[in-house]
């Protein structure tokens, strides 16, 4: 059980209280009012807004009452509690929550029932303690019952129950602090729009497996969302099918592009190779006219060099000696018989010499 906070200061220095508070507040959910151990027996001095923001008493925290419906709780109502919390340098916010019976009879339905908005604001971090099945007036029994210092709520006149203003009498009592609404955000914004797309959110439940029965929803339009999600289904194929081919024939044109580009940078590459081989001033014309020169070189007859070393000394001829075994330069035989004759005569000469 956990007991409150004014009996656990008699017991421990501020100082010390005080981290300890903090950290079970962070860690853990907030407590019930009707579940803690005692009721608070420590002097309670009514205090001013003004020296509560001094941080007066030094003795105990300046207790801050809030209360509302908190139905489908949203950042609205988080910005608001976090107000409430920060008013004074110390305080703790004890946050009171109507029931179901007295929503309905004061307000109307509820989407969250009683135990799950219960359950809500045990678990934001700015909420000290609950109070469940918190009166829609406040009366002074109440606020004696739960030592509560100040009643912060938004300024606008909130009528019902028979009144203009159920707050009027705790501003009179100077115990009201004013905190800001959100705009743009509500339960009755959040509601009025999932009526608004009803259909939208009927097919979606549809879809993640909810019955017709739990969304009671009639048989003829639940084989009309079921229709209608088939249709969306096809329309979605269609277009990832008309992104891919999009996505498709752009890759196509980019490869065909650098294809493209590609071979026309072998083609000029190839031009320009073909013409340092083939053009007019190219390798293969220098080749050909290097090999067609040795070529003619080689066919055409050595002739004898017209001068010699010794007969650019002695320019008058000098008489040849003659040898009578060997044919006359001058005259060839003129047949081959005679040719015959003279290597047999030549033969002999050498034998008589012998």
């Amino acid at each position: 059980m956990v007991g409150c906070q004014e009996c656990r200061t008699e017991e421990k220095t501020m100082d010390i209280f005080a981290p300890k508070f903090s950290r079970k507040t962070l860690t853990a959910p907030a407590p019930f009012a009707d579940e803690t151990s005692c009721q608070c027996q420590a002097p309670h001095e009514k205090l001013t807004i003004a020296q509560a923001r001094l941080g007066t008493p030094v003795d105990r925290p300046v207790r801050v009452y809030a209360d509302g419906i908190f139905d489908l709780f949203h950042s609205g109502h988080a910005r608001a509690l976090m107000q409430a919390k920060t008013l004074f340098p110390n305080s703790y916010l004890l946050v009171g929550v109507c029931s179901d019976d007295l929503t309905h009879k004061f307000k109307g339905f509820t989407v969250m029932n009683e135990t799950e908005r219960y359950e809500a604001l045990r678990h934001c971090r700015y909420v000290d303690e609950v109070i469940r099945d918190a009166p829609w007036t406040l009366t002074p029994e109440f606020l004696e019952k739960h030592k509560i210092d100040f009643v912060a709520h938004d300024d606008i006149p909130y009528s019902s129950a028979g009144s203009d203003d159920v707050y009027k009498h705790i501003k009179e009592a100077g115990m009201f602090v004013p905190t800001q609404r959100t705009e743009g955000i509500s339960t009755s914004d959040i509601i009025t729009r999932i009526v608004r797309d009803y259909d939208v959110y009927a097919r979606r439940n549809l879809q993640r497996g909810y019955t017709a029965k739990e969304l009671n929803v009639s048989f003829i339009n639940e084989k009309k969302y079921r229709f209608q999600n088939q249709v969306d289904k096809m329309k979605e194929k269609v277009k990832n099918v008309e992104e891919k081919s999009k996505e498709f024939v752009y890759k196509v044109e980019e490869k065909s592009h650098d294809l493209i580009q590609k071979w026309e940078e072998k083609s000029r590459e190839f031009i320009g190779n073909f013409l340092e081989l083939f053009g007019p001033d190219g390798a293969w014309k220098q080749m050909f006219q290097e090999r067609s020169g040795r070529m003619l070189q080689a066919l055409s007859p050595r002739q004898s060099p017209t001068s010699s070393p010794t007969r650019g000394r002695s320019p008058s001829r000098s008489p040849s000696p003659t040898f009578p075994w060997l044919p006359n330069k001058t005259s060839p035989p003129s047949s081959p018989k005679a040719a015959s004759a003279s290597i047999s005569s030549m033969s002999e000469g050498d034998e008589d010499e012998k």
